[in-house]
């Protein structure tokens, strides 16, 4: 059944990682903005400050600051949700890093170890936490990770970041055979889009970056926030263990 346009998130409760900018900001504010009630969190106090002013949502979007892979962070934002808005009903594992650039055999073991623990391993620590909180207790509950079109194809220069984000897809696909039929588990694989974070990937030359892309332009946090929402929603209700491609037509070109 079709939800209510506009309002598919009513009576719902999110939390939302790494949202303090960018693409989880995005992602929280279309949730909020379709009516959950929303829990933000990142690592910067101040971030989350200028996030919440950002959404405007009032006493309905809370912040938690820490690092996503604390075990003592995971569970105060889950219990934030859960204490403050009386239950759970989506997650959005957003939080990545990428601390290490270069081909992938020079790649120092401890940063690789650090990109698997807050990519991979922290996803499913908090859908872990989320499940036992309550998550999938009630009708229409999602998990949604962010993935990457690194995790699909090569990926030069950010070869064991696609590494991280394969396994991120690969953890997907896993959860969902697991969970369901309770809680849907699917995944966005954005190609570049315009954030701080991806800036080394395209501000040289964002023309020339651009015109990689059939539909002519970067991804903005926008494009994701709305295929986010839409894989969190009841309008997904029959979707789960996939991974939503966007990427402007890039995935065209090989084809071609």
């Amino acid at each position: 059944m079709t939800s209510e346009l506009g309002r598919r998130f009513a009576g719902r409760v999110a939390v939302v990682t790494g949202a303090s900018r960018g693409i989880g900001l995005a992602v929280a504010r279309r949730l909020h903005a379709e009516g959950a009630q929303v829990v933000i969190t990142a690592r910067k106090p101040d971030g989350l400050a200028a996030a919440l002013e950002e959404i405007g949502g009032g006493t309905d979007v809370v912040s938690v600051a820490g690092r996503a892979d604390d075990p003592e962070h995971q569970q105060e934002a889950i219990d934030t949700a859960v204490r403050g808005f009386g239950r759970l009903d989506v997650l959005i594992n957003n939080t990545g890093i990428n601390p290490a650039y270069g081909p992938l055999t020079d790649i120092d073991e401890a940063a690789a170890r650090k990109i698997m623990d807050v990519n991979v391993l922290s996803a499913l620590a908090w859908t872990r936490r989320a499940l036992a909180a309550g998550l999938g207790a009630h009708e229409g509950a999602a998990v949604v990770n962010m993935a990457s079109v690194a995790g699909i194809g090569p990926a030069p220069g950010i070869a064991y970041y696609g590494v991280s984000k394969a396994a991120l897809i690969g953890l997907t696909v896993q959860l969902a055979a697991e969970l369901a039929p309770r809680v849907r588990v699917n995944a966005v694989a954005p190609a570049v889009v315009k954030t701080r974070f991806a800036a080394a990937l395209y501000e040289q030359d964002e023309a020339g970056a651009a015109a990689a892309y059939p539909l002519g332009r970067l991804g903005e946090p926008d494009d994701i926030g709305a295929a986010t929402a839409f894989l969190a929603s009841g309008d997904a209700g029959w979707i789960t263990g996939q991974t939503l491609v966007v990427d402007g037509g890039g995935s065209l070109r090989a084809s071609l």
